[in-house]
């Protein structure tokens, strides 16, 4: 499974990040996200969810055909493979010589569906879910019958859910489903619905909002490092010229 990694310029140790995409895979959206919080002190590593379909390197457009191929391979690949990929990565975040194995996860789009599944492992601190496709209706994965919520109970570090309430891929109804959930269960939870449609974190295209994106990425840092710690390092400007 290729899985990009990105880490300060600054030597030393920080705390790791899984980033899981979109269904397009490793875009260039993806990457700008991956090097953002990379620059705010973590090695993200982002795996290409569909290794097992796609030559490595592979990005879908955004486009109907690369939505449609997305959408395709979603429910082709098995949970079991999913959650065997979570293990993997973030076993290899926490064997790494730079990570301080403090572990956090964060998923947009199907990827905050992947988040809240790998959010199962016992190693995982904190959890940033953007608008989590297929949770609400358990259908993630071939068979389309998915027991995300239903393993809800197994969360044992912390949670920020977030929706655009404008999003027609989850309404109301099943944002509701999902909280009162979680809310069951008694996870650690923050939940923060924004007037913003799908994909509004995406900084390309006609849905992306800027004002929104920037002030939920603040507290997600904020989150993190409140969750997972800081590095033992501090990023300095050497080398740079003005």
């Amino acid at each position: 499974m290729r899985t990009h990694i990105f880490r300060p310029m600054a030597g030393g140790r920080y705390p790791g990040i899984v980033l899981y995409s979109e269904i397009f895979q490793v875009t260039d959206p993806i990457r700008r996200m991956a090097s953002l919080l990379a620059g705010h002190g973590h090695i993200v590593a982002v795996p290409e969810i569909y290794h097992e379909f796609e030559p490595a390197g592979t990005v879908l457009k955004y486009d109907q055909a690369g939505a449609d191929r997305g959408n395709e391979l979603k429910v082709r690949k098995t949970l079991a493979s999913y959650d065997a990929d979570a293990r993997a990565v973030i076993e290899h975040l926490q064997q790494r010589a730079d990570c301080t194995a403090r572990i956090g996860v964060m998923g947009i789009c199907i990827g905050g569906h992947l988040a809240f599944r790998a959010a199962f492992h016992p190693a995982v601190s904190g959890t940033v879910c953007f608008y989590a496709t297929d949770l609400h209706n358990a259908s993630l994965g071939a068979g389309t019958n998915d027991d995300s919520l239903l393993r809800a109970l197994e969360i044992k570090g912390e949670l920020m859910m977030v929706w655009g309430r404008q999003d027609p891929h989850i309404p109301l109804a099943g944002r509701v489903k999902i909280q009162a959930r979680l809310n069951e269960v008694n996870v650690r939870l923050n939940w923060i619905e924004v007037n913003g449609a799908h994909a509004f974190l995406r900084d390309e295209g006609p849905r992306y909002d800027p004002e929104l994106a920037h002030s939920i990425m603040q507290l997600v840092f904020n989150f993190f490092h409140r969750r997972l710690g800081k590095g033992d390092q501090i990023a300095t400007a050497e080398g740079i010229k003005s």
